[in-house]
């Protein structure tokens, strides 16, 4: 090889190893993302790319506040057509293995710093709760069950029946999978039918009376599947997602008759303040995904709902409506723990009994130990998120946790093995509601459930606990479990200082019955209302009386749908 030809093939071969480099380089910069058009909201400018495709800076068609379970799917889609920003308080879930990892379940929950994927709150009843602070919203922090609603939901929401079995399969070809069932689930499922919660529907994504398996998030690894997948179907030339963005307030143009939304105002995680604008297009509209806890709280500290609770705080009224923030609901849930004389292998919920009475029975077992795990947990009913079932609401305090982690390390492992039968109240008729303890969006508002305040709410759950009372006592539970009367006793012994709940000794009492379950009662975190349709927004989930401004999220539900409504919040978006 002549002089000339060595140079020209060092100087390709050095044009590939930069290149090389450079590709390297850009893949690994953006991997916490996952996707180009994911950026941390101090990056906002006027250069901004999506930004510019209407020909004005920082402008868009649509605005969509809140990268949540509903969010996600909906700047997807919409952004195959038109240009949009979707704006995420929390960061990207993608690399962080609280949220990514099955055992990992309870520790996201439990997780209290600045950085985590949950917000702690503590409704006025003394539960604990969590609201989703990450891109993919509660799909990151929930159980993974997947299930649809039901048809006499789908056409009580007036939707079209056409397009939502277009949009379920949609997420479910990308997403979810059939679950490897767990022996606990099993035992369940084998249990239900002994019981005579008939017929069996096998696997299926469908809301069918009787006992079934349902679909899950998490794959064969135990590795979750989120709503932020989704946007791996968004057009990155018209998609701009920004993380760590706390949209502070929807602006208004209220210079004609009806108050126009224009804008959003946002800080980024330097605490600076950013604007952005819907673009003149025809038709732009900002939308609200922040869930049953956000949305109503952000159109509050923007100047609608109830005149004299804003005033309170020195908001200006964009619209007087004192519907903003009522009829909020959550299901309520209520466990009994079934020990066993061995380990269980870890599950969350697989299996469902669905009864017509609105009582649903599911089940988890078994608990994470990975190495950053808490020492010994009851995964789902952690005492570390606040699941402190033995103790009555009003008790359980901060400290009483710390005394329950405190004394925890003293109890033998065995007090650990088990798993948990639970009932949700599907439909509660015991209504609540929201209202802003202050004009800092980063702080909770106040929230009020009032579980088991309606009589009906409180007999389902009686039923309910004598249900599970009958299926622990079921052929195939007792084979599964092991235990003779003398290990059960001695393991209900334990299992009594571990703060976790057990079947109650006196099941055909009916007022004790109720008083356990206003003792017991949890949350299993399906909380939903607070924007209703025909009150806040209409059927089209318009904002009433306002203009270019929308809500799609559980905020507008009246009951939630299925036994785990993430399915219809995702196809919703969709």
């Amino acid at each position: 090889m002549d002089l000339v030809g060595a140079v020209k093939l060092f100087l390709l071969c050095s044009l590939l190893w930069l290149s090389a480099v450079t590709s390297c380089q850009g893949k690994e910069n953006s991997s916490e993302y996952r996707y180009p058009f994911i950026r941390r909201a101090s990056s906002f400018s006027s250069s901004s790319p999506s930004a510019s495709l209407s020909g004005s800076h920082n402008t868009y068609d649509y605005i969509i506040v809140g990268g949540g379970t509903a969010g996600c799917p909906l700047a997807a889609t919409l952004s195959q057509n038109f240009s949009v920003l979707l704006l995420e308080r929390g960061g990207a879930p993608f690399d962080n293995v609280n949220v990514s990892y099955l055992k990992n379940f309870h520790i996201s929950l439990a997780d209290t710093s600045p950085t985590s994927a949950s917000q702690v709150f503590i409704s006025t009843d003394g539960v604990f709760n969590s609201r989703a602070k990450v891109l993919g919203g509660g799909t990151c922090i929930n159980a993974g069950f997947y299930t649809r609603a039901s048809t006499r939901y789908i056409e009580e929401a007036g939707w079209d029946a056409k397009l939502v079995n277009e949009s379920y399969p949609w997420i479910e070809r990308q997403i979810v999978q059939q679950p490897k069932l767990a022996p606990w689930q099993k035992a369940l499922r084998d249990g239900l039918l002994e019981v005579g919660i008939s017929p069996f529907n096998g696997f299926t994504f469908d809301h069918l009376y009787g006992t079934k398996v349902g679909g899950t998030i998490f794959d064969e690894f135990g590795k979750r599947h989120t709503a932020a997948d989704l946007l791996a179907e968004g057009n990155p030339e018209k998609l701009s997602v920004l993380i760590y963005a706390k949209v502070q307030k929807i602006m208004f143009n209220t210079t004609a008759k009806r108050p126009k939304a224009v804008g959003v105002i946002f800080k980024d995680e330097n605490g600076n303040q950013h604007q952005a604008f819907l673009t003149k297009r025809r038709g732009s509209e900002i939308i609200l995904s922040c869930g049953a806890i956000g949305s109503p709280q952000m159109l509050m500290l923007s100047g609608i709902g109830p005149k004299a609770e804003l005033k309170k705080f020195n908001i200006s009224v964009v619209l007087n409506n004192r519907f903003v923030g009522t009829g909020l609901s959550d299901n309520p849930l209520n466990t009994v723990f079934v020990p066993t004389n061995r380990p269980v292998e870890q599950s969350l919920i697989q299996t469902v009994g669905i009864t017509k009475r609105g009582v649903y029975i599911e089940a988890s077992s078994g608990f994470g130990q990975s190495s950053d795990s808490i020492r010994y947990d009851h995964g789902m009913m952690s005492a570390e998120i606040g699941q402190l079932s033995t103790i009555p609401p009003r008790q359980r305090t901060a400290q009483a946790i710390r005394d329950y982690a405190a004394g925890k390390q003293f109890l033998p492992h065995e007090a650990f093995m088990g798993g948990f039968i639970l009932e949700k109240i599907a439909s509660p008729f015991s209504k609540g509601h929201l209202k802003l303890i202050n004009t800092n969006v980063d702080d909770n508002p106040s929230i009020t459930f009032n579980y088991f305040s309606h009589p009906y709410d409180l007999q389902r759950c009686v039923e309910g606990i004598r249900m599970m009372e009958k299926i622990v006592r079921t052929q195939h539970f007792m084979n599964y479990t092991q235990c003779d009367d003398e290990t059960l006793d001695k393991l209900l012994n334990m299992s009594v200082k571990a703060n976790i709940n057990l079947v109650p000794k006196h099941t055909n009492d009916t007022k004790s019955m109720e008083q356990f379950c206003k003792d017991t009662v949890i949350t299993i975190w399906h909380y939903h209302g607070g924007c209703h349709v025909g009150k806040v927004v209409d059927h089209k989930y318009k904002v009433l009386g306002v203009h270019g401004l929308r809500v799609i999220d559980g905020s507008t539900f009246r009951e939630s749908p299925g036994t785990n409504p993430q399915a219809t919040v995702m196809m919703m978006g969709r």
